[in-house]
């Protein structure tokens, strides 16, 4: 399972003072960003700009189980629940002061972004991503 941990941020809160939803899913392409550099060893600037490849989303299901302020400390674990062809499902979990507080899935798929089309995920890449399995 790959690991990091969020500072809840002013620009990440609505009126009320906690995270804004739409800034969990900003969050989890951030995280996604983390897995990629720290986690499996490639650059992911690299990986768009150098390579031509992107992960988007296609599908996304989560739960907001509790509030996040600003100031706190968010956990985010990723791990990999299915690796295809071209895509992946990911889990994310996230905690903040030993309380859960988000659960998601997600779907990405990798791409070419020249071709805008999905592309096999090489095995190499695909090794080094079933090291996070859940």
């Amino acid at each position: 399972m790959f690991r990091v941990e969020k500072l809840i941020r002013f620009h990440h809160c609505d009126p009320a003072g906690v995270v804004f939803y739409p800034q969990y899913f900003v969050l989890m392409h951030e995280l996604v960003e983390d897995w990629f550099s720290s986690g499996l060893g490639i650059d992911y600037a690299e990986f768009v700009r150098e390579r031509g490849m992107g992960l988007p989303m296609v599908k996304l299901e989560c739960e907001f189980i509790a509030p996040n302020p600003m100031g706190n400390v968010l956990e985010l674990e990723l791990a990999v629940k299915r690796i295809g062809a071209s895509s992946l499902t990911l889990s994310v979990r996230g905690s903040a002061k030993g309380r859960e507080s988000l659960r998601a899935t997600l779907t990405v798929v990798h791409t070419s972004i020249a071709e805008m089309r999905p592309v096999p995920i090489p095995d190499q890449l695909r090794t080094a991503m079933e090291g996070f399995r859940a």
